[in-house]
């Protein structure tokens, strides 16, 4: 059965969309069996989709029949891997005395058949597993997905990172189907229109502000596609951007610890402080020397962790380490002020100084930089002056 309110043309849909601009689009309402879906999620982006769901079940049981959730078993962490933590979306999925099945892979797993018949949607946001051909086929509506970013720009798992690593000022969701062999890759079912929705504050925004946004805006992209039934078949493909004359398409791979880990070389500070607020502390390796008591001191490649750091002015005469970006040093002495501009510096590529207040040595606690450089034996034996002011230099550039 099919109901078409009107039409004139063909516009993306979005649901915070008025009425008078909804009425130049087709409202089309395809009618559907109550739904028995099953919801695989992980974190709190997935958990305001899990929660929009269960309230639309809640108000239409003849929508939406049953709900069970699908989630990675919890991980063992901290000393001695005694603590298990487990997904976020696991208690949730409690509150809302939902059926909950802990898997780590579809292989030998078949969903679970109850009482009013299969599951006939699966519904996959911000999982982690691909879900298989034999379980959306079994299903008889397939599979749907909500997706942080306008599709097919960041596709990948982790598109909130890389759309603010890459300086965007707008972003949106995506509502699209499930594809049986590629991540991102199903029919857009639903999209934020064209050019999509602000990001507050581009320069200073963090993740958290970001998954804050999108969040309930993807949960109410999915509740209105579930109650137009835009999953039934014959589905339409409505995405607006495409891969031509949109500006080119960057793949949101997952975070990895190398992605926090600073190429003085190449990285702009601008580069630098936008990963800082984005992926957390950064860090970069340098000569330490081992306090083993007894021994010789012998110096080897530790990692260095910088907690606090900014962008200052030039001290005076120290432009020559400009020279060698990623090669920090300390201003020794000042001729009236000895306190005066004392700490760890260092220059990036692009010219700007950069004062680090507190880093911590990789097997050390966090300290103030200049205080944990010493200690480690960072700084090296030599002092160069201009202008009555001493600077002395690590052993090496950070690397």
């Amino acid at each position: 059965m099919f109901f078409s309110l009107c039409t004139h043309r063909r516009v993306p849909f979005f649901p915070s969309l008025s009425f008078s601009l909804l009425s130049h689009r087709c409202l089309a309402t395809k009618a559907y069996d109550p739904l028995r879906i099953l919801f695989c999620g992980s974190d709190e982006f997935s958990i305001a989709s899990l929660k929009a769901l269960h309230e639309e079940h809640v108000k239409r049981p003849d929508h939406i029949a049953s709900i069970d959730v699908v989630c990675r078993p919890g991980k063992r962490v901290g000393r001695g891997l005694k603590t298990v933590r487990d997904v976020p979306i696991k208690a949730a999925a409690s509150d809302l005395s939902l059926p909950i099945h802990e898997i780590d892979t579809f292989r030998g797993w078949t969903p679970p058949m109850l009482p009013d018949g299969p599951i006939n949607l699966i519904i996959a946001v911000s999982f982690g597993l691909f879900v298989p051909p034999r379980i959306l086929n079994g299903a008889q509506y397939g599979g749907l997905n909500v997706h942080p970013s306008l599709l097919p720009d960041f596709r990948g798992p982790a598109p909130l990172h890389h759309t603010l690593l890459a300086g965007r000022t707008k972003t949106g969701v995506t509502l699209q189907t499930l594809h049986l062999k590629h991540f991102d890759h199903g029919t857009v079912l639903a999209q934020t229109p064209a050019p999509g929705f602000d990001i507050p504050n581009p320069d200073t925004c963090s993740f958290p502000d970001l998954l804050s946004l999108v969040s309930p805006k993807g949960a109410e992209i999915l509740v209105e596609g579930i109650r137009r039934g835009l999953f039934v078949p014959p589905v339409e493909d409505v995405g607006w951007r495409s891969s031509e004359g949109d500006g080119p398409l960057i793949h949101a791979a997952k975070i990895k610890p190398e992605d926090r880990h600073i190429d003085w070389k190449n990285w702009s500070f601008l580069e630098i402080s936008r990963r800082n607020r984005v992926l957390g502390p950064l860090w970069s390796k340098s000569l330490v020397a081992s306090n083993t008591p007894g021994e010789n001191i012998s110096f080897q490649q530790r990692r260095l962790i910088f907690s606090q750091f900014e962008e200052v002015p030039l001290l005076e005469g120290c432009e020559k380490f400009s020279l060698v970006p990623g090669l920090p040093f300390v201003n020794s002495a000042h001729p009236v002020e000895p306190r005066k501009g004392r700490g760890v510096y260092v220059f990036t590529r692009d010219g700007k100084l950069v004062q680090i207040h507190e880093m911590k040595v990789e097997g050390e606690k966090n300290a103030d930089a200049l205080r944990a450089a010493l200690k480690a034996r960072m700084i090296g034996d030599r002092s160069f002056y201009s202008a009555g002011v001493g600077y002395t230099p690590f052993h090496n550039p950070l690397s």
